[in-house]
Formats: structure tokens, C-alpha cells, sequence
């Protein structure tokens, strides 16, 4: 029988390096953010904003040409690139050091073609929504991934009804292991991560007001975060988890009933 982990923050913060006096943004790593096809711009930007907030020096938005102004205007940081061709991808992904692939992303011809682009890379990645649904149709194994399913996701990678996967979460977490390869997360109440150390943790933080859109986003964000600073998918992950369903506790503990994702960027701040 595997070990299960609990999740302790005090024992995963430590993994970030102070800042030094003298530090520049070329310290804190380099994100890029693939995604956003047409109506659904605000996907990319919830993860660029949660790469921010969670410490990233750099992020840069590869997105469909039309939300251009809409990323700038909600995130003026942040480098954004209109896309048309897979292989206008080719210079952004030279100068990341880590990837979000998936937030908004779609299951189109365009998408598709940036999937296919971006995984060829040996790049860490984090790989979340549509890309995880791109993925289920063409499984392929790799090493420098971090996948972060939700259980509908889930199922569809293992081929299973959803009710398979929530009856036997941890079951379901190593076969996606076996199956693709790298990290995984497998969200939800007691989100479980799996890494390539074939450690197992279990999260115990956050809150009910949390099941909202967009929540995996900011997740793929603040994970992307940590691994421009200097961690690895492997300690990204939990550290990550736990930074984000700590901070949608921190910002429901005013008592609201629904906690956006777009809330969660202050008290990222704080905790990470």
C-alpha cells in the first residue's frame, strides 16, 4: 500500500530561496501561457495574473490575435503575442523556461496545432484543460509534464466514467501516472499529487467557495511560478497545491459563499 503524504506548508515553503537584495526579474524565471481561443480569452489571462502574483519575473501570453488588447489591458505586465500559425510559437518557446499549456486552449484545427507544437518541446509544462482533453485522443507518455486533471478530465484520459475515477481517486492518480508519464494532480476536495519521485500527497486545504471557473487556471499559474524560480515539477506541485487552496481559504474566511479566482491574487501574494 502507497504512503500518502499530508500536505504540510511549513515544510514546502522552504523550497524557495529568499530573494536577495540585488535580484532582477531574469531571476525569477520566464512563463509562458498557450491558450485562449476564440470567446475564451479570460482563461490565459487568470493564469498569466496567478504566474504574477505567485512570483514569476516574466510571463509572456501566446493567445488568438483578437484578444490581444483584452490580455493587455486586464494584465499590461505581461508580453502577449497574437498567434496564427503553430509556428509563430517557435521564439516564445525558446525563451521560456516553463510552460502553461491548455487554459482556453479549445479543441480546434488552431488549437491542435499549437498542442502539438508545444509538447514536441523538452520544456517543464504544465498541462491543464483542453490540452488534457487533446491529450485523451492521442495519449503519449512524457516525463517533463505536470498534468492537472479535474475528475471529468480524468476520466476521459483513462477512459472511465467519472464515477469510476471519484471511487477510487488514488487508484485513478497512479494510473494516470502509469499511463502518461511525469507529475500528476488529480483536483478536487483532497486534491492528491503524484510526482516523478513516486511521492504521493494528499491536500487537506480549501474551501467549498472555491468551485468556481477558472480556479485550474490560477492553479496552473502559480505552479508555472514556482518552477521559473528555481523548483522542479516534482516539488512545484505540492507547494503549489497547497499555496492555492490556501489562499482560496484565506479569501473565503470572510464567510462569502463564492470565492472568484480573480480573488486569489493578493493573498498569493502573502503566502508565496
Amino acid at each position: 500500500m502507497s504512503t500518502v503524504i499530508q500536505l504540510d506548508y511549513d515544510k514546502q515553503k522552504p523550497l524557495l530561496a529568499p530573494r536577495l537584495a540585488d535580484a532582477h526579474k531574469g531571476d525569477f524565471g520566464h512563463v509562458l501561457v498557450i491558450g485562449g481561443d476564440e470567446g475564451m480569452p479570460g482563461a490565459p489571462i487568470l493564469a498569466a495574473d496567478a504566474a504574477y502574483f505567485s512570483g514569476a519575473g516574466l510571463v509572456t501570453v501566446a493567445t488568438r490575435p483578437q484578444h490581444v488588447l483584452a490580455v493587455t489591458a486586464r494584465r499590461p505586465e505581461a508580453l502577449v503575442y497574437g498567434i496564427e500559425d503553430a509556428k509563430q510559437l517557435k521564439p516564445l518557446l525558446a525563451r521560456a523556461d516553463v510552460i502553461v499549456l491548455g487554459p482556453g486552449l479549445g479543441q480546434s484545427a488552431w488549437s491542435k496545432a499549437l498542442f502539438e507544437a508545444t509538447v514536441k518541446t523538452s520544456l517543464p509544462m504544465i498541462v491543464d484543460a483542453d490540452a488534457l482533453n487533446l491529450l485523451a485522443s492521442q495519449p503519449r507518455e512524457n516525463q517533463h509534464w505536470l498534468l492537472t486533471p479535474h475528475p471529468g478530465e480524468a476520466a476521459r484520459l483513462l477512459n472511465v466514467s467519472v464515477q469510476a475515477i471519484q471511487a477510487d481517486r488514488l487508484h485513478a492518480l497512479k494510473q494516470l501516472r502509469h499511463r502518461y508519464g511525469g507529475n500528476v494532480i488529480l483536483k478536487g476536495a483532497g486534491s492528491l499529487i503524484v510526482n516523478t519521485k513516486d511521492q504521493i500527497f494528499v491536500c487537506n486545504a480549501g474551501h467549498p467557495a472555491m468551485a468556481t471557473a477558472g480556479m485550474g487556471d490560477a492553479l496552473s499559474g502559480v505552479l508555472a511560478a514556482l518552477v521559473a524560480q528555481g523548483l522542479s515539477l516534482a516539488e512545484a506541485a505540492p507547494l503549489g497545491v497547497y499555496a492555492h487552496a490556501y489562499a482560496g481559504e484565506k479569501a473565503a474566511s470572510d464567510g462569502r459563499r463564492s470565492v472568484l479566482a480573480s480573488d486569489l491574487g493578493r493573498y498569493l501574494q502573502m503566502i508565496i
